[in-house]
């Protein structure tokens, strides 16, 4: 019998079964198709989620913290910007910083003679704000507890010599070592006449935990790629890739001329 009568042959309700049997082929592909595709889209939303999760920071320690007491002699917006150097000087270095972050310390190792030098001699002043960028991306509270303790030291009178320690001595970025108040005292021992019970009460209580979480939101609202952001009477000077200390202290010196 020759093939083609042997097609011929075929029942219709063979034929039917056949075309039942391709259907639930293709259903069975659809529905694994589906719940990949599903899969996909839940793994793709918590990361999603994850990703929002470490960049929000601790937000219950946000709402937990007290009343918001600003340190002495903040000013500016807010009173967000702790000042250092003379007010009459022409021009004004804004810094923002955070103190677990790798970037700003480089910055700060770089600058830091020039900028004691400019601020020392009247031709510069220096608006730090503070921020707790590292705390949302790595986890942690080293960045909100070590910008309260430096608030606490511009409550003594001593926030720029205790800037430079805690800089000096920053942690890896992945060792949240800030985040105990003792290793914050045991740094406050580098500088002269900071370690009294009033520091130690003002750093252990988070005294200005709340104005620490109110400098970070505007720094979240000020349009800022990260940290450490750095202007110069209001030009970013962090992203100028031709900018050094010399440049610096030239531009300074030129305004102080005007």
């Amino acid at each position: 019998m020759s093939e083609k009568n042997r097609e011929g042959k075929r029942t219709a309700r063979e034929r039917l079964a056949e075309e039942r049997d391709k259907h639930k082929k293709t259903e069975k592909r659809r529905r694994v198709l589906v719940v990949g595709g599903a899969i996909v889209c839940v793994l793709a939303l918590a990361g999603v989620i994850g990703v929002l999760a470490a960049n929000s920071g601790d937000d219950k320690a946000d709402s937990e913290a007290g009343p918001l007491t600003a340190p002495s002699g903040a000013n500016g917006d807010d009173s967000l910007a702790i000042p250092v150097g003379k007010e009459s000087a022409k021009s004004t270095l804004t810094v923002w910083e955070d103190f677990r972050c790798p970037a700003c310390k480089s910055f700060e190792d770089a600058y830091r003679s020039t900028v004691h030098e400019l601020t020392e001699s009247g031709q510069l002043k220096v608006e730090y704000h503070l921020a707790t960028l590292i705390d949302g991306n790595m986890r942690g509270s080293g960045s909100l507890r070590a910008a309260n303790a430096a608030a606490c030291a511009q409550d003594a009178g001593k926030f720029p010599a205790y800037h430079d320690v805690l800089f000096e001595n920053q942690p890896a970025e992945t060792d949240d070592a800030f985040a105990k108040n003792s290793k914050l005292i045991e740094l406050a021992g580098k500088v002269d006449g900071l370690t009294t019970d009033t520091f130690k009460k003002c750093v252990e209580g988070g005294t200005h935990d709340s104005w620490v979480a109110k400098s970070h939101q505007a720094f979240q609202g000020g349009g800022f790629s990260g940290t450490p952001t750095v202007l110069l009477n209001g030009k970013n000077i962090y992203q100028d890739q031709t900018m050094t200390p010399a440049k610096l202290k030239q531009l300074v010196q030129q305004a102080d001329k005007a």
